[in-house]
């Protein structure tokens, strides 16, 4: 291995590059970012007073392989001093709320949550679980989030708390995303052990293993349920840039965007704006259908694939109220598209992390999420919609879910294109098709990054290192 392109300077770029140039195999890396800046949605706004903003993901989850994975990486760089975890018994961990029928409520936990009915829901949770393990198994390799959580736990979660979580998590219609793709661990549960109780009680199935630096081992020790940096999770990004740049092995380019590529002899020819770059090998962590526009007509199937791969825009707009504004203390509320669809949810950032406020005077800093899969239907063609309509649209949720009736001393209004690829139906067979096709045509290319094995943080970082190790055949 000579020469690496590595196209993307997001997380799942910067982490593929992080991990390649562990090896000795690997004499250069070039990354090229067709914005201004590396990071990708890992994105924070650092105020002069000590604030912090988050305009993409605000917290990381440490749990399971690819969260003990990311937090070696942390320690790695040496951010271990910057973190800031928040435990399971952490007052953001165990309340979090639903927005339904014009009310929060609070969603149940512990067992006495669990044994009594709690409004929204019409019965007690753990009743819909006890009856779960006499529901046969499903036949269809793949079906919607709804469906397969309608036909095991019932209807009225599948419609409030599921599509509720779908929207939180990828601001996507759980009638059209598949659970065998977005929750893998729910889909295995049932194939391996026929039902999802026993599935979590007993496991469902080999998974990966990374074995835990020290990091990783308080984080267990702690009862870490998420954590953030102290200047932001922009930090991690940042921290890898300079890394990476300090290694002496990686070329970075920012506002190099790739307008095509082509086979040559020795791997591809890249054109960018400037001129073309040579490259054994490319590790595309871009978005599906970016790389489908840059593919030769001879990749034709895939380019196909790729293009079909659907995206959801959302507005994220963060909020500073003076003083303690919250009706409720806890990490935030979601809403069911049935209560407003254009309105995926409220997070309450001052809670799970204070030391984010400004250094003098109370404040309480929100970040409402909007659009999504409804974006369009809701809001129009994103090109066209304002950031006044978008804050407007915002204040006047906080107002009403929240009882706040001051306007907000500070705001910011973000609007992500595309930002979160939707696993529909059938995902899994998309990508593993694409796969085949780059095996079977002896294309120097690896996928990483959102479109394909999971969206979150620890999973793109996660897809970067499986990437770098395929390639090099060897555990880094």
């Amino acid at each position: 291995m000579k020469t690496i392109a590595v196209f993307g300077g997001g997380i799942g770029g910067l982490a593929a590059s992080y991990y390649l140039c562990k090896s000795p195999q690997v004499t250069k890396v070039i990354i090229l970012e067709s914005s201004s800046r590396f990071g990708g949605w890992l994105w924070s706004t650092r105020r002069s007073d000590g604030a912090i903003f988050e305009h993409g993901p605000r917290g990381i989850r440490p749990a399971g392989a690819v969260g003990c994975n990311t937090l070696n990486m942390v320690d790695d760089l040496g951010l271990g001093g910057e973190i800031l975890p928040v435990t399971y018994s952490h007052v953001a961990s165990k309340n979090r709320y639903l927005y339904v029928n014009r009310q929060l409520h609070r969603m149940p936990s512990g067992i006495s949550g669990l044994l009594r009915t709690v409004p929204p829901f019409s019965r007690p949770l753990l009743l819909s679980v006890a009856l779960e393990i006499l529901v046969k198994k499903g036949k269809e390799d793949d079906e919607s989030v709804h469906s397969f959580v309608s036909r095991r736990l019932g209807k009225e979660l599948a419609d409030i708390a599921v599509d509720s979580l779908c929207r939180g998590v990828f601001a996507g219609d759980c009638r059209k995303l598949s659970v065998r793709s977005c929750f893998p661990v729910l889909h295995n549960a049932e194939k391996s052990r026929g039902s999802l109780t026993l599935g979590m009680l007993l496991g469902s199935g080999p998974s990966s293993v990374v074995p835990p630096g020290p990091l990783a081992q308080r984080s267990m020790k702690e009862s870490w349920a998420q954590w953030s940096l102290s200047r932001g999770l922009e930090s991690l990004p940042e921290s890898i840039t300079e890394h990476l740049q300090q290694s002496g092995k990686v070329e970075l380019h920012r506002d190099a965007a790739v307008e095509h590529i082509s086979p040559s002899a020795s791997g591809w020819k890249i054109t960018v704006e400037d001129g073309v770059i040579s490259a054994d090998h490319i590790i595309s962590a871009l978005p599906a259908k970016a790389l489908s526009s840059v593919l030769p007509s001879s990749c034709q199937p895939l380019i196909q694939l790729l293009h079909d791969i659907a995206t959801v825009t959302v507005a994220v707009v963060n909020l500073e109220y003076e003083g303690s504004i919250l009706p409720v203390t806890g990490f935030g509320h979601l809403l069911p598209s049935s209560e407003d669809p254009g309105l995926l949810g409220v997070v309450y950032d001052s809670v799970p992390f204070p030391q984010h406020n400004r250094s003098n005077g109370q404040t309480t800093r929100l970040t409402v999420m909007m659009g999504g899969a409804w974006f369009q239907e809701v809001f129009g063609a994103p090109e066209a919609v304002t950031d006044e309509h978008l804050l407007a649209r915002a204040t006047e949720a906080v107002q009403h879910h929240l009882g706040v009736t001051t306007a907000p001393s500070w705001s910011r209004v973000n609007l992500h294109r595309d930002c979160i690829p939707q696993y529909y139906q059938g995902h899994f067979r998309r990508v593993e098709s694409m796969r085949s096709f780059i095996k079977e045509n002896n294309l120097s290319l690896s996928l990483i990054g959102s479109s394909y094995d999971g969206v979150a943080v620890n999973d793109v970082i996660y897809s970067g290192r499986t990437a770098a190790e395929e390639l090099l055949g060897t555990r880094l």
